[in-house]
């Protein structure tokens, strides 16, 4: 398979083109090879593949889960079409507190590689969505943590869904990047 791998303005974030074989019948595609994307510079060992389904204006994050248990993951969208954001999290980084966020969609099929030291959540924007994604460390309540998706000190500007946004009430009450210990 042949990936194409693009940089993101953030150190660290890719995405990620899968080659796509399609004819009059539809598609088909390797979703993941662990081999083509070593080849291509993700060293990731993931150990957890994970599934949501959303309805549109659902936001989910902004998550992540502290050391040591901190999770890279690669994302993409199956059915639907949300806008994925990665926010930096890393001490240190040129780039802390900045987001980059990218639509991800059925029709696109662009995955998403965040490494560990980011939140990272998703706003769909369809009818509804089925979200995919693996990790390189299992879920641990225990270090579960996250940011709140409207930090004014981020300035996340997400599109109109043309619905009001639901969030969980878990979601609401993430801290403010200036309350983070990171």
């Amino acid at each position: 398979m042949a990936l194409v791998v693009e940089p993101c303005p953030l150190d660290g974030l890719l995405l990620i083109r899968p080659s796509i074989f399609a004819d009059h019948r539809g598609y088909f595609y390797e979703s993941y090879s662990d081999k083509d994307y070593r080849a291509a510079g993700i060293e990731a060992d993931f150990v957890q593949d994970n599934q949501s389904f959303s309805k549109k204006g659902v936001l989910r994050g902004l998550h992540f889960q502290n050391p040591p248990h901190a999770q890279a993951k690669l994302v993409r969208v199956t059915s639907g079409a949300v806008y994925d954001v990665a926010v930096d999290l890393r001490p240190g980084s040129l780039t802390f507190g900045r987001y980059f966020g990218v639509e991800l969609n059925d029709a696109n099929q662009l995955q998403f590689f965040i490494p560990r030291g980011f939140a990272h959540g998703f706003l769909v924007l369809s009818a509804s969505a089925i979200f995919q994604y693996k990790c390189d460390e299992y879920y641990h309540p225990s270090s579960e943590s996250g940011l709140r998706y409207n930090d004014p000190a981020v300035g996340i500007e997400w599109p109109d869904p043309g619905v009001p946004i639901e969030i969980s009430t878990k979601d609401l009450r993430l801290p403010l990047l200036k309350d983070l210990k990171t």
